[in-house]
């Protein structure tokens, strides 16, 4: 046998055992592959009832926040519905107020006016007394 033979025959040991190698390699791996994917069915098992759980509270607040919403609309409607009406009755308040308070002050002017009129019609007589106690004072 020839050096070459020799090194051929190495060669072709080392390139078996290299095959060998990368066969327990790809053995692992697809073990390791079907582990993953039990591992990975397994969560999925497990998650699912909590993701039906998640998007079961998503729908509850999705529809809680239309309704919320809609309160928030009504509220609106119903706080300018009351001022509306409030401002109506401090309206209503307020003439029924004044009205009779302007009457009342017409009608007070009126009542001096006459007693004016009444007094300036009349002598005055203080004038005519200061006279009457001058020729009786010596």
């Amino acid at each position: 046998m020839s050096w070459g033979e020799v090194f051929l025959g190495i060669i072709a040991l080392a390139t078996l055992t290299n095959a060998a190698v990368q066969v327990g390699v790809l053995l692992v791996v697809a073990r390791q592959a079907r582990s993953l994917q039990r591992l990975g069915s397994h969560i999925e098992r497990e998650l699912q009832p909590v993701l039906g759980h998640l998007n079961a509270m998503g729908r509850e607040l999705s529809r809680a926040a239309a309704l919320v919403a809609k309160q928030v609309d009504r509220a609106d409607v119903l706080i300018g519905d009351l001022t509306r009406q409030g401002e109506r009755a401090l309206g209503a308040i307020g003439s029924s107020m004044t009205t009779p308070a302007r009457e009342g002050v017409a009608v007070l002017r009126g009542f001096k006016a006459a007693i004016e009129a009444l007094r300036s019609r009349r002598p005055s007589r203080r004038g005519s007394r200061g006279e009457d106690e001058d020729a009786l004072f010596i």
